[in-house]
């Protein structure tokens, strides 16, 4: 199911909309990465640098990250996964 959640990003609030699944993922990984959900949300939002919406940034951040592709929109290193997902990926396939 669909949720509306609220972020504030650089002092101003926003929301989004996200599944449920999404959202549970967003929290896992911004605890895997010893970070607060709102930094996470903050970073994705800087990195899309305008582009697309932040529901849509948010999705396509999860999807990167879970598939071991740096979650880092428009990054120099979109065929290298972050040290996390690759483990993450080790410990799936054995």
């Amino acid at each position: 199911m669909i949720h509306k959640h609220s972020a504030t990003l650089h002092g101003h609030r926003t929301s989004f909309s996200l599944e449920d699944e999404f959202w549970c993922e967003l929290k896992a990984i911004a605890k895997e990465r010893g970070m607060s959900l709102a930094s996470l949300i903050t970073e994705v939002d800087d990195e899309r640098g305008g582009l697309g919406n932040l529901s849509s940034s948010l999705r396509l951040y999860v999807l990167r990250y879970l598939k071991g592709t740096s979650p880092v929109i428009g990054s120099d290193m979109a065929n290298e996964p972050p040290p996390s997902a690759k483990a993450h990926a080790r410990n799936a396939t054995g």
